[in-house]
This record gives C-alpha cells, sequence and structure tokens, in this order.
C-alpha cells in the first residue's frame, strides 16, 4: 500500500489524501466563512459567560472570595480537556456529524448550569460547558481545509475574528443580561443560541469526508508523535500559552476589580468591557494578510509588544477606567495577532492532521487562560491590581523572548 506524503506512521491509522477532498473554492462561499465565523464564535462564549458574572454568583451561593475564582477556571480546564480530548475527532469523524453532536450535547450542559442548585453544581456544569464548548474550535480546521494556499491566512483570520468577537461580547451580553434579569438569564440564552447553530451546521454545512480512519487511541497516540515532530507546534504552543496567561489574568479579575475601590462598577459595566476587547478582535483579517505576505512571526511579536504596553500602561493609570478600555483593545489585539500566526502556522504543517494540530494549539492556550484565571485571582487577592499587571508584563515579555527562537523554525510563506 502506499500511503500519502503526510502521513502519519501508525499501523492501524488510515489517512485519506488532501487530494481526495472536493475542489476548496467551490466550497468556500462568504455565507460559508460567515457561518464559521459565527459558529465558533457562539461556541467559544460559552466558556466565558461565567465572568462577568462572578461578582453575583458570589452573593447568590455566598462563596468566599479564595474559592469564587475557581468558576472561570474549571471552565477552562474543561476546554482546554476538550481541545484535547474531542477536538482530535475531526480528523476521524465527519466534521458536520461532529459539531451536530457536541453542540446538541452543549445545549443540554447549559440547561443544567440554569438549574444548578448550589455552587458545586455550577463548577461541575461549567467543566462540562467548556468540554463541549470545544465545538467553537471544530469550525477552524474546515476553514483551513477549505481554504486554498494563497488565501489560508485571510480565511483564517476572519473565522477567528468570530471566535474572538465571541469570547469577548459572551462577557457584555452575560453583564448586560445578568444585570437586569439575574445570573441563571444567560444560561438559557446561551442554550438558545447554540441549538440555533446546531440547527443552521446541519442544514448548511457541507458534509466532509474524515481524513483519518482507525481506532480513537491510535488517534490519540498521533498527537505525541506531531508533538515530537514539529518544532513550530512547541513553539507555537508555549508562545501562545504565555499570551493566553494575559487573557485569563485579566479577564477572570475584571468583574472584582470593578466591584471594588475605587470603581464600585457592576456586572453590567464589567460586561460593557467586552465591546472595548471585540474591536481588537476586528483586526483579525488585518493580521491574517500580513502573514499571507510576510510570514506568521512578525504579527507575533506585534502582538507581544501590544500585551507588554497594554499591561505597563494600566499598571501606570490604574485608577482610570478610560485606561482599562484601552488596555483591553490593546492586549486582546495582541492575543489575535499571536493566535492567528500561531493557527496559520500549525495548519500548515499537515494537511491530514489539521484538528490535531489545533487541539494541541488551543489545549495549551487554554492552559495558558486556566492558569492565568488562577494566578490573576491570587495576585488580585495578595497584591491587587499591580499583581495582575505584573502577570500581564511576565507573561507578554516570557512570549516576546520565545520568539527569537520561533524565527528559527518558521519562515516566511
Amino acid at each position: 500500500m502506499i500511503r500519502p506524503r503526510n502521513v502519519i506512521d501508525h499501523q492501524e491509522l488510515t489517512l485519506t489524501t488532501p487530494a481526495a477532498w472536493p475542489a476548496n473554492q467551490e466550497r468556500l462561499s462568504r455565507n460559508l466563512v460567515l457561518l464559521l465565523a459565527i459558529g465558533t464564535g457562539v461556541g467559544v462564549s460559552n466558556v466565558y459567560y461565567i465572568q462577568p458574572i462572578l461578582g453575583l454568583v458570589q452573593q447568590n451561593f455566598d462563596v468566599p472570595p479564595t474559592l469564587i475564582g475557581w468558576a472561570p477556571t474549571m471552565a477552562q480546564i474543561g476546554y482546554a480537556t476538550g481541545m484535547l480530548l474531542l477536538a482530535p475527532l475531526g480528523d476521524m469523524l465527519n466534521r458536520r456529524s461532529l459539531i451536530v453532536g457536541k453542540g446538541t450535547l452543549l445545549v443540554l450542559a447549559l440547561l443544567a448550569a440554569l438549574f444548578a442548585p448550589n455552587f458545586a453544581t455550577l463548577l461541575v456544569t461549567n467543566a462540562l460547558i467548556g468540554l463541549l464548548s470545544s465545538v467553537g474550535q471544530d469550525f477552524i480546521p474546515v476553514a483551513a481545509q477549505l481554504a486554498s494556499d494563497t488565501n489560508r491566512g485571510r480565511v483564517v483570520g476572519s473565522v477567528t475574528t468570530g471566535l474572538l468577537t465571541g469570547i469577548l461580547l459572551s462577557r457584555t451580553l452575560g453583564g448586560l443580561i445578568a444585570e437586569h434579569y439575574g445570573w441563571r438569564a444567560i444560561y438559557a440564552v446561551a442554550a438558545g443560541l447554540q441549538a440555533l447553530i446546531v440547527l443552521a451546521v446541519w442544514r448548511l454545512l457541507p458534509a466532509l469526508p474524515a481524513n483519518t480512519s482507525g481506532r480513537y487511541a491510535d488517534l490519540m497516540a498521533s498527537l505525541v508523535k506531531l508533538w515530537l515532530k514539529h518544532a513550530p507546534l512547541r513553539r507555537s504552543v508555549f508562545t501562545q500559552g504565555l499570551l493566553a496567561m494575559s487573557l485569563g489574568a485579566f479577564w477572570s479579575t475584571l468583574a472584582l476589580v470593578l466591584a471594588a475601590p475605587p470603581f464600585f462598577q457592576g456586572p453590567g459595566v464589567a460586561g460593557a468591557y467586552g465591546v472595548a476587547g471585540a474591536a481588537g478582535a476586528l483586526a483579525a483579517p488585518l493580521f491574517g494578510r500580513l502573514i499571507d505576505r510576510a510570514g506568521p512571526v512578525p504579527a507575533i511579536r506585534v502582538g507581544c509588544l501590544l500585551v507588554i504596553v497594554a499591561f505597563g500602561g494600566m499598571w501606570i493609570f490604574s485608577n482610570s477606567m478610560v485606561s482599562l478600555a484601552i488596555g483591553a483593545v490593546l492586549f486582546d489585539l495582541g492575543v489575535m495577532a499571536g493566535i492567528v500566526s500561531h493557527q496559520t502556522i500549525v495548519n500548515t504543517l499537515d494537511p491530514v492532521a489539521r484538528s490535531r494540530l489545533n487541539g494541541i494549539l488551543i489545549t495549551g492556550a487554554m492552559f495558558g487562560v486556566a492558569i492565568g484565571a488562577e494566578v490573576g485571582n491570587l495576585a488580585w487577592l495578595h497584591a491587587g491590581w499591580a499583581g495582575i499587571c505584573t502577570v500581564g508584563l511576565v507573561a507578554g515579555c516570557g512570549a516576546m523572548a520565545l520568539t527569537r527562537r520561533t524565527m528559527s523554525v518558521v519562515a516566511p510563506n
């Protein structure tokens, strides 16, 4: 048997060559790109509804300050686990069926959170929501598969705009709904939105053939081989993980920061900061075009610099809500530059393993967010706002340092 050139050498794992897939441009219309962008945004947003409502949840269940931070952390851990264990299934199963199945289970998890009787149950449901919200990332390998080599950066950037916009506006939506209707109402809205996406995918997304056939155990074992084989993958995971730490440290504590002196603001204001952050997400297609022309490393370095400048500025002007808004725009823009660049890198390493490669990347990023959320909460308790900014600065500087090694393993397109 002659194997495809990009085969992963597992005896029980059979791969389908990219040439067997239908023509790219015939299937990648603007409407389909829009569906992919909205689908990834709605799916991933479910992880983040908990963040602007932490204050209300804490009051409702009388949760100690040392424990409340576990709610967003459990969601992030669940999400990272989903990316590691469930996202690789996109290379083995029909992606449309996978998205519909995971999306349906996600609707049920959101309804369980809606009726959670205590904080412990809410922690469990948030872990399940995070696990199943990995469905949002299943749309990105679809976009990369259907895009041509010449516009893959732009297409991935457009879909990633939906992802980051969903993450950021979920905080706005969650905060506003919680302020007027209580924190439980957001889970009812989220379940409805996710159900609509499931229906749209079932009706509109073309059936996409599996890239591999074989056992799940062999598919998971191939993750180790991919990790060891591709140095750009390892660099991307560590660099994006550090950038994601800054994201987790800021957004998981913002509601608590704004509720404390000197701001004394409620969840609606905390959620409104998502609008500021969403402005940065809109720049994703611009970074995609830069990547298509000059390669990903310049965009990554710009992203790291933006994160450093943002947290430095917010530390200096610590009593200004305007400073927080500007900082949110800048560092979200920086994280966006990193994720678009790193997804472009990993999606070109092995066309038949895109779901697994993207899963490894996002697993690392989400563990970064989870670590950032917990470290940020501890920094807030022990060092206040200066502690949170320190976490962001250290993460941004660490990511910038890693780009020196990235330059040696990634060349421009």
